[in-house]
């Protein structure tokens, strides 16, 4: 990254330093067309054509299932209000956290009409490049821009055209334009690969426990060979058998902390878990609150420890998992239950905590949950959970499957978060010219 001097090529502007052959122009003066859209009556049963909605951009991409449609609309309106490749949506009515939200329409083979509530941006391609601007909106989104020109209502900002249109752009010549929308675009597209490749192992995660829990963990060619029998929650091996959660695990409570108390402004050896810490059949670190020595003493019966399984019972309900052996002890939410196994030579925890995540176990969860304003999940109908038991190493086997497929899952979790972290940096840096595109080795980089 080159020292940003005047002395290297930079110039003080409006928007701080930047490159000589940058300028600074108003987006107003980049554009051809800047309006908002069709106000025709929408039907949500796919009647007519399709027309945008504010959550079809609510990912910051355009999502055609996320789309009114109108009809008996005249062909005058339908070329006004066509969107065209390379058209912006932006969100300019909305509630602050998400103001400034912009997606890029990239068909050419597809109507879809511009709808109210969102702004539509068609730039002079002679002057701006549109993956540009979009990729600019999202910095100056994170930068909280569009905050400070916004006006504020009840429970939403708004920006008018005019103010929009005054927007300082820092425009760097076209072709540099195209190549830092290129190396974005590249790390999006990466990350989107990324995210398919979870999905994809998540789905995979689910058939194979539906197989596993069905017929064990035997090869998909041989499953017609295994003797299955009806139980009441479905078929399972014959030599497996039906235990109630009672007949093998204890199950206690958490504790809330005491009424008008508070959690300890410092790191404690007195770790507290709550619902929002359950993460993946585990714990997230993140967030993690500490007790003061006080209120440890008073909450000492209510603690967890790796050996045993967490089941959270209020809030997000069904939740379940272990904690690491670094937070041995920690004391548990209210939100939440223990289970204590009784016998770990005739029931793996792993083993447990994979049948409750599944849809076995999760149909079960649902119904004994109380259908009230405040749903909860009763220490007493968890005892009443059924699990279906093979023997431990059969128990052993089906964890080491659902495991490997979990560090799989983890792995590309990893490298999404590093692909998200490369994009904010580069975002940042390639708009604010810290780093020059032509500094960066964009071999197979498509521009």
């Amino acid at each position: 990254m080159n020292e940003i001097t005047k002395e290297n090529g930079y110039r003080e502007t409006e928007l701080g330093l930047l490159p000589k052959e940058w300028v600074i122009k108003k987006l107003g003066s980049l554009l051809n067309v800047l309006r908002n859209g069709i106000t025709m009556k929408q039907n949500k049963h796919g009647d007519g054509l399709p027309v945008t909605r504010i959550e079809t951009i609510s990912t910051g991409k355009i999502n055609l299932k996320k789309v009114g449609y109108v009809n008996n609309i005249s062909l005058e309106k339908i070329d006004k209000y066509k969107l065209k490749k390379g058209d912006i949506l932006f969100s300019h009515i909305n509630s602050e956290p998400y103001l400034g939200n912009s997606a890029i329409y990239y068909r050419e083979d597809y109507v879809v009409l511009h709808g109210m509530n969102l702004l539509m941006i068609r730039v002079n391609k002679d002057k701006l490049v549109p993956y540009f601007l979009n990729f600019l909106f999202n910095h100056y989104r994170k930068k909280r821009n569009f905050i400070k020109l916004a006006s504020r209502a009840v429970n939403q900002s708004s920006i008018n055209q005019g103010k929009l249109k005054q927007l300082l752009i820092p425009l760097p010549p076209l072709e540099e334009q195209k190549k830092i929308a290129g190396v974005l675009s590249a790390v999006q597209d990466a990350i989107e690969k990324t995210e398919a490749v979870i999905q994809a192992t998540k789905d995979l995660k689910k058939s194979m426990m539906k197989h596993l829990f069905t017929y064990g963990p035997v090869p998909l060619s041989e499953k017609e060979n295994v003797p299955l029998k009806e139980t009441e929650i479905g078929m399972i091996p014959e030599e497996w058998e039906i235990y109630k959660i009672k007949e093998l695990a204890n199950v206690k409570g958490g504790k809330r902390l005491p009424k008008g108390h508070s959690f300890s402004s410092n790191r404690t050896n007195f770790p507290y878990i709550r619902v929002s810490d359950f993460k993946n059949w585990g714990t997230d670190m993140t967030n993690i609150k500490y007790l003061t020595v006080k209120d440890a003493k008073l909450l000492r019966k209510y603690t967890i420890s790796s050996e045993e399984v967490y089941i959270s019972i209020a809030g997000t309900i069904g939740l379940v998992g272990t904690i690491p052996k670094k937070l041995d002890n920690a004391n548990l939410t209210e939100n939440a239950a223990k289970l204590i196994i009784i016998d770990k030579e005739k029931l793996n925890r792993d083993y447990l905590v994979s049948f409750l995540a599944s849809n076995w176990g999760q149909n079960q969860i649902k119904i004994r949950t109380s259908k009230t304003s405040q749903p909860k999940l009763a220490l007493t109908r968890i005892k009443t959970i059924k699990i279906p038991l093979p023997k431990q190493i059969t128990q052993m086997q089906i964890t080491m499957i659902l495991s490997s497929i979990d560090n799989k899952i983890q792995a590309e979790e990893n490298k999404k978060k590093a692909l998200e972290d490369l994009f904010s940096s580069l975002l940042h840096n390639l708009m604010t010219a810290k780093i020059r595109v032509n500094d960066l080795d964009l071999e197979g980089v498509e521009i």
